[in-house]
């Protein structure tokens, strides 16, 4: 379902330009409005819609997902901490569907350089840095030995 800008709505922010992954949001010269410039590679991935102060993107839905007639607006709730997808079917019945757009509270995640630098050690594990403490683990991650690979696999 790639996305499309209302230009009524949108104030040229930005903000989906500085966070689209496949660089196709664009704010257009004359009008100051954001647009897709090619819509075919959208990567569906929603960081514009999800970006949007405005709420002033919204996604075209497949035929398998919403048939010809819908509309599918997406409405970002910063205060409720939740995104909400509306389908409304040419016959007139709505689906409303409702994700969280964070997991964990905003300023929870320390910044890479709070955290102290890792040993010598962690440089040669396979471990991502922080990895137990992120997730938990006491013990460590469980990890294989290399005589229980399986012969003849590098």
């Amino acid at each position: 379902m790639p996305t499309f800008v209302y230009m009524t709505r949108c104030d040229g922010c930005g903000h989906c330009v500085d966070v689209c992954p496949s660089d196709i949001m664009h704010i257009d010269k004359t009008y100051r409005r954001a647009y897709n410039i090619e819509p075919n590679m959208c990567w569906e991935c929603y960081s514009c819609v999800k970006a949007c102060p405005q709420n002033a993107i919204d996604a075209r839905g497949y035929a398998d997902f919403a048939p010809l007639g819908h509309s599918v607006r997406a409405l970002r709730e910063e205060a409720k901490g939740t995104i909400s997808w509306r389908i409304e079917f040419r016959d007139g019945r709505v689906k409303n569907f409702v994700s969280p757009i964070r997991t964990t509270p905003w300023g929870s995640i320390p910044s890479p350089a709070d955290l102290p630098p890792p040993s010598g050690d962690a440089m040669q594990s396979q471990e991502l840095a922080h990895e137990p403490d992120a997730l938990n683990i006491a013990s460590g991650l469980p990890a294989l030995a290399p005589d229980q690979l399986k012969q003849g696999v590098v």
